[in-house]
């Protein structure tokens, strides 16, 4: 399932306002279960580009085809988003 850009714009509302990374995480899953959100350690994000940038939080987007993850600037191939906050 590809992200939408509506679901782009409302990760950014979710992402921007909620109280932690932690509690966007649970709003998203809330709205879009079809669409994974998980919370790693911006540490573990370096070296990649986010897809939107929140003050200090990123979404990254990631899409897998079976085993392997990768992240993707392309949201056509995207089935989760990664959140981290520095």
């Amino acid at each position: 399932m590809a992200l939408t850009s509506e679901q782009l714009r409302i990760a950014c509302e979710v992402v921007g306002a909620a109280p932690t990374v932690r509690d966007a995480a649970a709003l998203w899953r809330a709205r879009h279960p079809e669409v994974r959100a998980i919370v790693v350690d911006a540490l573990d994000m370096r070296g990649e580009t986010p897809a939107l940038q929140l003050g200090a939080r990123n979404v990254y987007l990631a899409a897998s085809q079976g085993h392997c993850w990768h992240v993707t600037a392309r949201p056509e191939e995207a089935t989760v988003l990664i959140l981290t906050q520095s």
